[in-house]
């Protein structure tokens, strides 16, 4: 493997020397990632540079430049989308589904909720797998301290 008159990478294939097409870089998409990278510059995310400097320092990733700390915030925001735009399409799938009561067909409120349920169906299609903490309650006065107590009982 050598590299070619005109920059691209040469393979021996067979005998002969092929250009590998997949290597040869386009002038346009140079371009369009130069045009792209000094746009985060003057973008500002919705997820703050200091919340992903944070958790990038967190995992062991340290870089001064903050056009990287910016291309990770726009990557995390569309992840973020990505979920919420899928837990809301199970959420219509559910309300769409046909019920059995007939009260519920009255009611014709277009307001959706998101539940841990939906949520969870759609980051598991991500890979990410969550469980919802069950909580038991024997009487109302559990997980009180004890000043709480008192004042409930009087």
């Amino acid at each position: 493997m050598w590299e070619g008159q005109n920059g691209s990478e040469m393979r021996s294939c067979g005998g002969g020397i092929q250009s590998n097409p997949q290597m040869e870089a386009k002038p346009d998409d140079d371009a369009l990632l130069s045009d792209f990278l000094s746009s985060l510059i003057d973008y500002t995310p919705t997820i703050p540079d200091e919340l992903t400097e944070y958790y990038l320092g967190r995992s062991g990733f340290q870089c001064p430049d903050l056009t990287v700390t910016r291309l990770v915030s726009v990557a995390t925001q569309k992840f973020i989308g990505e979920i919420a735009s899928d837990a809301l399409q199970l959420c219509k799938l559910k309300q769409s589904a046909p019920t059995k009561d007939k009260r519920d067909k009255q009611i014709k409120d277009k307001r959706f909720v998101l539940t841990t349920e939906d949520l969870s169906v759609a980051l598991r299609e991500y890979g990410v797998n969550i469980k919802r903490n069950e909580y038991f309650v024997d009487n109302p006065t559990a997980g009180l301290t004890p000043v709480a107590k008192d004042k409930i009982d009087d």
